[in-house]
């Protein structure tokens, strides 16, 4: 009976399957950068000896393009020491916002009630002729007396 993991490496070597080994390879390479670029970087692919690095968020592809030496070399490096991952050389690096990462919209808090103390006095003169207008203050009185409390 073989084990499972025996029959992925050997379906790993097929060539039909090339794909899922760069897979691996994309994964360590990603592994390999510090914890703020790997939060950035939705994904990366090689094609035409190009590495294409799609990101989260379209402000650090500003910053991912000032560095695509470091990208570049940090590659160079996994080629070099993982032969499994030989055939992931580049010559150029382009960044680009991944269309199916939109901008994470920042969750909306919960309306609050404000809870301070009232500064307002209920001391003042009533001098309105308008009987309407009188019962208004009357009542802007008690609601300034009770909140005082």
């Amino acid at each position: 009976m073989k084990k499972a993991s025996l029959i992925l490496s050997q379906l790993g070597n097929l060539p039909q399957f090339k794909t899922l080994k760069q897979q691996v390879c994309y994964k360590k390479f990603i592994s390999l950068l510090g914890d703020k670029w790997q939060k950035a970087i939705a994904f990366v692919y090689v094609k035409n000896r190009t590495l294409f690095v799609a990101v989260k968020h379209p402000g650090f592809k500003m910053e991912l393009n000032y560095n695509r030496d470091l990208l570049k070399s940090v590659l160079t490096q996994l080629t070099a020491i993982d032969q499994e991952c030989s055939d992931l050389t580049v010559d150029k690096v382009v960044v680009f916002h991944g269309r199916y990462y939109p901008v994470a919209e920042q969750k909306s808090t919960p309306d609050t009630v404000p809870y301070y103390h009232e500064l307002a006095t209920a001391d003042f003169t009533i001098e309105a002729k308008d009987k309407a207008i009188r019962q208004r203050f009357e009542r802007l009185k008690e609601s300034i007396g009770r909140n005082r409390q």
